[in-house]
């Protein structure tokens, strides 16, 4: 079951957790935030990075994105947060990530009446870093956070028509802040998930609780991708150590990863 899967790993925490992680060989998907990316040991990186690939291990990334906004409709705030993404890109070629997840950032509530907009913005923003994904055999996974309907990312993702990016459903993030029914994302964006964050919460917060321990509707979100025959590659956005063996063994149980691999 663990090799089914990528585990989520903030970055400043990996020295401290690499042991493990090489014991019992776990997937990573690596979170750069800001602050990581401010004071980042590119040596240091480089030395994590060979001993993952030695040991057989898979990456992903997860891009930063407090206070980044690719769609935004002032260019400096687009170009600032192009910088800071950027920085994660530029270490494509030290971890040789599958994917890179990154967040569009649309909120309909910041974002009013300026939908065709931000459209325009954003597809700009993703075009600029396409290339370098390419060059380095990653994927560039979109994920939904504060979108209520998944139209407006669906138009982004087809007007982007891009092998190199694909959608990242977070089931958290759909529990908290969706509106539309399971049925209509699926029905939408089925085609392009090409990533999956798993972790649960009883609708109001983001908890990040273990995979089924509260009310996403897991049965119904894994056939309807067994139905759609896309085989995502799967992160567990566990945020506490016990969280993590709960999903993993909630998952083992229900046998909802049947047909999946890394």
């Amino acid at each position: 079951m663990i090799r089914k899967v990528h585990v989520h790993m903030p970055y400043p925490l990996l020295p401290r957790y690499l042991p493990m992680v090489l014991e019992k060989k776990l997937n990573l998907e690596i979170y750069f935030s800001h602050i990581a990316l401010q004071s980042l040991d590119k040596s240091q990186c480089a030395g994590i990075a060979r001993m993952l690939g030695n040991a057989g291990l898979k990456v992903t990334f997860h891009a930063p994105f407090m206070d980044l906004r690719p769609g935004a409709l002032d260019d400096g705030i687009r170009r600032a947060s192009l910088d800071r993404i950027r920085q994660v890109f530029d270490l494509i070629p030290v971890f040789q990530p599958l994917k890179i997840v990154c967040h569009p950032s649309f909120d309909q509530r910041y974002y009013v009446s300026c939908d065709d907009l931000w459209l325009e913005n954003s597809v700009h923003f993703w075009r600029q870093l396409i290339p370098q994904a390419k060059d380095g055999g990653a994927v560039i996974a979109l994920e939904n956070v504060y979108e209520r309907e998944p139209g407006i990312l669906r138009r982004l993702l087809e007007a982007l028509n891009s092998d190199q990016v694909c959608f990242c459903f977070d089931t958290g993030h759909f529990n908290v802040f969706a509106r539309a029914p399971l049925e209509d994302w699926m029905k939408q964006l089925g085609r392009y998930i090409g990533h999956l964050h798993l972790h649960d919460n009883f609708g109001r917060f983001d908890e990040h609780l273990p995979v089924g321990d509260a009310t996403f509707p897991f049965d119904r979100f894994f056939a309807a991708l067994k139905d759609l025959d896309v085989r995502p590659t799967i992160t567990l956005e566990a945020h506490a150590q016990e969280h993590l063996w709960q999903s993993l063994a909630n998952l083992q149980e229900r046998s909802y990863l049947d047909g999946f691999n890394c």
